[in-house]
């Protein structure tokens, strides 16, 4: 169910930045370039939209960006990229694209579905990519439009190794707490916090633990959310809101919200240490390298680049992609300038806990898990 075939033969291995993977958590599908490079259908025109996050995020928005780009340019052709500034754009920037002759269009993320379906419907001969949606608002197992090939990631599989990777440094540190919040409650943030909660569930149980949580109620499925993805004082409060209890990990879910968390850590003047999200967060943003202790990655930027390929080639199809730790999908960064300072065995520990995940020994889901 996967489009990494096209890397097989193509032989491309594309990332933000140069991504040093936990050893077994996550790494990029390798690569084994070829010196001829892959050949575009007549007319090919590959374009791409943000959400209003912007291309700017350092997270979802871009990697989705520089997954398009590399594409095009091994493909010799030029992408086009438009940002959206708020929900108003999502529909007149999906008609730029068409009225431009674009002939695959990649929405990235959730809030687009409804528009990127409509405009879909109304252009059958273009083909669609979203990321995050399944595009199924009929819920009947398949995309409201025919054109439609959703790219999914089942995160709560890399989430679950951040938390309890966060729980573990927690313990070391001394508090035993670790919090969480997001920016909209949706199925694509709350799948990290469903993950990261119930990895730090796993630590307390192997350890005999009591390392407690704060922000996110798996059961209840309520917790802490700005309202948004800007990083802004309400971002801000809430970040503080969590650091109050006492946290000495927090994990922000959401794109640009990352910045207020480390506003926030700064402010309070403690060792506090973070998590990032889609990408890896030190490489992606240098300057809050030193409060983030490690990354649960999305590997959207490699999901977009084999779609684009494959549409490229004449290959479209709409079977949705999903990526997980097994195909390298998603998967936790390296672990940076804290590699030396974690607890001994830890990283054993979390490719012990991956294996058994991908095996289905250990069953780790969410209820935003992709169907």
């Amino acid at each position: 169910m996967t489009i990494s075939t096209t890397r097989k033969l193509l032989g491309v291995t594309i990332a933000a930045g140069v991504i040093v993977a936990l050893a077994g958590c996550g790494a990029a599908p390798s690569s084994n370039p070829t010196s001829a490079g892959p050949t575009a259908v007549a007319g090919f025109k590959p374009c791409i939209v943000s959400d209003d996050g912007g291309w700017n995020d350092k997270s979802f928005n871009e990697s989705a960006l520089n997954g398009i780009k590399a594409a095009a340019k091994e493909l010799g052709v030029k992408e086009i990229d438009v940002q959206s500034d708020s929900a108003n754009d999502y529909a007149p920037n999906l008609e730029n694209l068409v009225a431009q002759g674009c002939t695959f269009i990649i929405s990235v993320g959730f809030k687009l579905s409804a528009d990127t379906v409509k405009s879909a419907l109304a252009n059958p001969k273009i083909d669609y990519a979203i990321i995050d949606d399944s595009a199924d608002g009929n819920n009947d197992g398949k995309p409201d439009a025919p054109n439609i090939k959703p790219l999914l990631f089942d995160t709560v599989q890399a989430a679950y190794l951040g938390g309890y990777a966060a729980a573990a440094w927690s313990h070391q540190e001394g508090a035993d707490k670790v919090g969480t919040f997001g920016g909209l409650q949706i199925p694509p943030v709350t799948i990290f916090m469903d993950g990261f909660i119930d990895g730090v569930k796993k630590y307390n149980d192997d350890e005999k633990s009591s390392v407690a949580t704060f922000g996110w109620d798996v059961d209840k499925q309520t917790g802490a959310f700005t309202g948004g993805f800007a990083a802004n004082d309400t971002a801000k409060q809430t970040a503080q809101g969590i650091l109050d209890q006492g946290v000495d990990v927090i994990l922000p879910v959401g794109g640009p919200i990352y910045q207020s968390a480390a506003a926030a850590i700064k402010d309070s003047g403690k060792k506090t240490v973070m998590l990032g999200v889609d990408s890896d967060l030190a490489v992606a943003d240098p300057s809050v390298a030193d409060v983030t202790l490690v990354s649960i990655m999305k590997r959207i930027d490699n999901a977009v680049h084999d779609a684009t390929l494959a549409a490229a080639k004449g290959d479209f199809d709409t079977t949705p992609y999903v990526g997980t730790l097994e195909n390298g999908g998603v998967g936790l960064s390296s672990f940076h300038d804290f590699e030396s300072k974690l607890p001994k065995g830890l990283t054993d520990k979390l490719d012990e806990l991956k294996k058994q995940i991908i095996s289905g020994d250990l069953k780790v889901t969410s209820p935003s898990s992709p169907k």
